[in-house]
């Protein structure tokens, strides 16, 4: 079993005024192979800014707080380190990699992972079978990397690289936002097939808790203000579909934030 822990994690940005603005104020988490965790809350609540921060976004600074794999410096790893101990991150908006084939890319990042190249035979096969699964037409293979795709295709693509990366810990950031319901239920039974070896721990971040139908959490963890400002099992993600975030927002807000301190304590 793997671990991915998140200790009183406080994290700044430099605003387009070079003003430096605390986003997480504290956030503690604790994610083992085999577990789906599921954060929600408002916009701007740091739901993403906690995904790109373990993923090692240049922009985010780390001003206090821990991250480690089984033990090791997370924050002290580049980026292509992080990728080849385990983590990866399934992007809100994928980006379009111009001059760079689908299969190009594929294969020269499996390789970086495991420090050598997958038999050709082998891996020719599972992207096959792994296209078909996620429905991506075949002639995707010799497209440039999410140019002219759609924003399903290009969250179906993520979750490929899902599947044949497989990571120990995948965060996956709003993978639901724009996706229609034939295509959340495409990408949601392919992150369950990788999730179901039991090598892997999801941290599923969303809005919404349409996906949840589809994909089962095991632990529910509602961020507003930068913190956690309550957690629970999956009925808790039911009730946020019945009220909301109201009652942490606004006149509310006092409310969670003494609830966020109590659970840091």
């Amino acid at each position: 079993m793997s671990t991915l822990e998140i200790k009183d994690l406080h994290v700044s940005i430099l605003t387009d005024q070079d003003v430096k603005k605390q986003i997480l104020k504290g956030v503690s988490l604790t994610i083992n192979t085999g577990e789906t965790h599921a954060i929600m809350g408002p916009n701007g609540s740091g739901k993403s800014t906690l995904a790109s921060t373990i993923a090692g976004h240049p922009r985010y600074i780390v001003d206090s707080g821990s991250i480690t794999l089984d033990g090791e410096d997370v924050l002290a790893m580049s980026v292509d380190a992080r990728a080849r101990a385990g983590l990866f991150l399934a992007m809100q908006y994928p980006v379009e990699v111009p001059g760079v084939t689908m299969t190009n890319f594929l294969r020269t990042a499996k390789t970086a992972l495991d420090g050598e190249a997958p038999s050709l035979r082998h891996w020719t096969k599972d992207v096959k079978a792994a296209m078909t699964q996620l429905r991506i037409d075949a002639d995707f293979a010799s497209r440039n990397v999410n140019e002219g795709f759609s924003g399903g295709e290009k969250k179906r693509v993520e979750i490929l690289q899902l599947e044949l990366f497989r990571p120990k810990f995948a965060i996956l950031d709003e993978t639901d936002s724009g996706l229609d319901v034939d295509a959340l239920k495409v990408v949601s039974e392919g992150v369950n097939r990788e999730h179901s070896k039991g090598e892997m721990g999801t941290l599923l971040i969303t809005h919404y808790t349409r996906i949840l139908r589809y994909i089962k959490p095991d632990f529910v963890h509602v961020f507003v203000d930068g913190r956690i400002a309550e957690q629970g099992g999956p009925e808790l993600a039911d009730r946020l579909e019945e009220e909301g975030y109201d009652r942490f927002t606004g006149a509310n807000a006092t409310a969670a934030t003494a609830t966020a301190n109590a659970l840091k304590a």
